[in-house]
């Protein structure tokens, strides 16, 4: 079945790579030596560049095999059928990277010193290029294969539960991925239940039995988190059976994240939670980027911070800065900046008001930069002591920290990175008087998903979506 299947189209992948690497190096000297220069490839007078080309290719000798490992050790031959694009064409250019730097190891220690490190980088981007086009060719074709009914995975799931809804619910929701559910084994549900057309067929008990009587190509443990005593007994015999097999974890609502599991010599520990920023290179370079960025922001708004800080001092009695503890990084507290723009308050009227629509201690210059996100700027100098970010969840006063945590489970997750002046909520439009549990949903997300790649894509965003909002009184 689907075993096969996959070993004929894993051979297919690899004599087409192999032979698109060919094709790349040759497109790549034909762009870096000819096309570029408007020359044609075969210029008789250009014979000596062409020369270089007949005396590079042996390379591919060592090159085509290298580059075939380092694909697969990359797992580009693994079944590609619910990972995204994003992470096949990733893959692609981590592998090709690793390949450029072995062929010009390769170049070194054959003292072939002389080729040019544009024909490297022109090598490589064509080999993206060529290896990315293929596969999204063959996904395209794969998946309509899948749509019809061809090329299909057939699965068997053991033990009803959260999981296995969920689990049925993605394959359903995904026909291009070619799943087939046999059916659902489980000793609780009645034989014939069924949800989304998948029906209880048996108990695990029959387990041993329609493996013998099957050829599946996957069975899926899906028990509830009370059944889990059963585990080791269903696992062996699909191990006795030689049947692959997948555990889905009952735990969604326990462990409500995607887990990352390390090796704590040689027992799995799951973290409940994965917080990139814990890491510590990640953490410098975010911090780098925030001192780099606020100052460069300081000398932008430099002026415009200037003009609001006299109309402020101009129209309203009272001082200029306005601080407010809020709750940052590990809990702890600081004060937050901002431009004033409400009327002078009593610390205790101030401390449990939230700011509604047409909020009457508002002033007019202050309804203006509340409203463009003016008021915020100061924040730059918050990041500058290393109290706030650029980018992060939005820091909340210590009353209403107090208040959102006993209602909201996950609420203080948030405090386990720095605090930002913009975040994945702002720019979702959940900032102001909002839902306070989208808010966090947001600030999970973000927590969880970090990249650098990921701020600058919020920065950016924030210029057309964060500043100017409707909910922002």
């Amino acid at each position: 079945m689907i075993k096969d299947n996959q070993k004929i189209l894993n051979r297919i992948h690899i004599i087409i790579d192999g032979i698109l690497i060919i094709l790349a190096f040759i497109s790549a000297y034909s762009l870096r030596f000819h096309l570029l220069k408007g020359m044609p490839f075969f210029e008789i007078e250009d014979s000596e560049k062409f020369y270089e080309l007949y005396k590079l290719l042996p390379y591919l000798y060592i090159l085509v095999p290298a580059y075939l490992i380092i694909y697969s050790s990359c797992n580009m031959y693994k079944p590609q059928r619910s990972n995204s694009k994003r992470i096949m064409v990733w893959n692609l250019v981590k592998a090709n990277f690793i390949g450029i730097l072995v062929f010009i190891s390769i170049l070194w220690l054959t003292k072939e010193l002389d080729v040019s490190r544009k024909f490297s980088a022109t090598f490589m981007t064509v080999s993206v290029l060529y290896g990315a086009l293929f596969r999204f060719i063959l996904a395209k074709i794969l998946s309509e294969m899948r749509r019809k009914g061809f090329n299909q995975k057939h699965v068997l799931i053991v033990g009803y539960s959260r999981a296995a809804e969920g689990y049925i619910d993605r394959l359903a929701g995904n026909p291009d991925w070619g799943y087939h559910i046999y059916g659902i084994l489980d000793d609780i549900m009645e034989v014939g239940t069924t949800y989304k057309k998948v029906k209880v067929i048996g108990t695990t008990d029959e387990l041993q039995t329609i493996l013998e009587e099957n050829d599946l190509d996957e069975i899926a443990v899906t028990l509830s988190i009370n059944e889990y005593a059963k585990l080791e007994y269903l696992v062996g015999v699909c191990e006795k059976a030689g049947a692959h097999t997948k555990f889905v974890p009952d735990y969604h609502n326990i462990i409500p994240t995607i887990p990352v599991m390390e090796d704590l010599d040689g027992l799995p520990v799951i973290n409940i939670r994965n917080v990139p920023l814990n890491n510590s290179f990640n953490s410098i370079v975010k911090r780098l980027v925030d001192v780099f960025g606020a100052i460069v922001a300081l000398i932008l708004f430099s002026i415009p911070m200037a003009i609001v800080a006299i109309i402020i001092k101009c129209t309203s009695p009272g001082p200029l800065i306005y601080s407010q503890v809020r709750v940052g990084l590990h809990n702890k507290e600081f004060k937050m900046y901002k431009f004033r723009s409400m009327v002078v308050q009593t610390e205790k009227s101030e401390k449990k008001a939230w700011t509604t629509a047409n909020d009457n201690r508002v002033t007019p210059i202050g309804r203006f930069i509340r409203k463009t996100s003016i008021d915020e700027l100061p924040q730059l100098f918050n990041i500058l002591c290393g109290d706030m970010s650029l980018v992060g969840p939005r820091p909340e006063r210590p009353y209403f920290v107090e208040k959102f945590k006993e209602e909201i489970p996950r609420y203080m997750i948030k405090h386990q990175v720095r605090p930002g002046l913009t975040g994945w909520a702002q720019i979702n439009g959940f900032r102001g008087d909002t839902s306070i549990r989208k808010r966090i949903e947001c600030d999970l997300y973000y927590i969880e998903n970090w990249t650098l790649g990921l701020d600058f894509k919020i920065l950016f965003l924030t210029i057309f979506k964060g500043f100017i909002n409707k909910n922002a009184y």
